[in-house]
């Protein structure tokens, strides 16, 4: 009796490591059989959540998010929309990934021109944009800079073109290449 018990327990043992096994392959069957969920353009995102606040709430999130208070932030676009955690906690997201300017509801919206970043326009502001990693600190400070251009050169940067980012910003500012490269270079995360 006591030499089949043990050959009985590991054949338990086994059969039930083979169904847990299937079980597992079932559900990745499953899954992968599920159509994917469309992916949603972040700066789509970003567009029409930086749309849905007032000048001031656009103000006072940007500098939440400036100052790495990305839960402050969160709590401010959910109180100011009406939205819920996860859009919101998305919006802030895809808000601090690719900085909007704030659009008055009456402005229009103006059609993207591919050869926009070409001819540089003077605005009547000085924009500053800082980056910095450990203890090293550069900015740059120009008029024919904006929240949107500089989204599109940080965009640039984290997508890997690095040398297309520091073209953009050396258009855009007074600065040269080379500088321009070691600012772009404490942007990539």
């Amino acid at each position: 009796m006591q030499s089949l018990l043990i050959p009985t327990l590991i054949m338990v043992v086994v059969a039930i490591g083979v169904a847990l096994a299937a079980r597992a392959v079932s559900r990745r069957a499953a899954a992968s059989s599920r159509p994917a969920t469309p992916a949603v353009d972040p700066v789509e995102v970003a567009r029409s959540a930086a749309a849905r606040l007032t000048e001031d709430q656009h103000r006072r999130l940007y500098a939440l998010i400036a100052q790495g208070q990305a839960m402050a932030a969160i709590k401010l676009y959910y109180e100011a929309t009406g939205e819920g955690l996860r859009s919101a906690r998305d919006a802030v997201g895809a808000l601090a990934a690719h900085p909007q300017p704030y659009r008055s509801p009456a402005a229009e919206p103006v059609a993207a021109d591919p050869d926009e970043d070409d001819v540089p326009q003077r605005f009547p502001y000085r924009y500053r944009a800082i980056a910095s990693k450990g203890d090293v600190t550069r900015e740059v400070s120009s008029n024919m800079l904006n929240d949107e251009i500089y989204g599109r050169i940080r965009t640039l940067a984290r997508s890997g073109d690095t040398e297309a980012a520091a073209n953009a910003l050396t258009r855009h500012s007074d600065i040269s290449l080379k500088q321009a490269r070691e600012f772009i270079a404490l942007l990539d995360d």
